[in-house]
């Protein structure tokens, strides 16, 4: 996928930026630079190949620092609504502001 200066022009229309004609040129070679490395990772065969947990774990052993899931606060739904102006079910209530 290659860019063309219409397409810069574009982007930086989009992204309210004023490139003048250098900077514009200097993007438009940094951007495809960019697409021709992302096409030459898309090619690698990747088929077969697992996905890491960690990068570091395609070469040794990582013992990732996981801790139980589990409630550590008490639960004070309670006492945290008592200052809302309107609350049901355990739910606040805030007025609509999308129809």
């Amino acid at each position: 996928m290659a860019l063309t200066p219409q397409d810069i022009g574009r982007i930086a229309n989009l992204a309210r930026l004023e490139l003048t004609p250098s900077e514009s040129e200097r993007m438009l070679t940094q951007l495809n630079d960019f697409f021709d490395i992302v096409e030459q990772m898309r090619a690698v065969d990747t088929s077969g190949v697992s996905p890491l947990s960690h990068p570091v774990a395609a070469i040794q052993d990582v013992a990732l620092r996981l801790r139980e899931d589990v409630a550590s606060e008490p639960n004070q739904r309670e006492a945290n609504q008592k200052s809302a102006p309107a609350v049901e079910r355990g739910l606040f209530l805030v007025p609509k502001v999308i129809e």
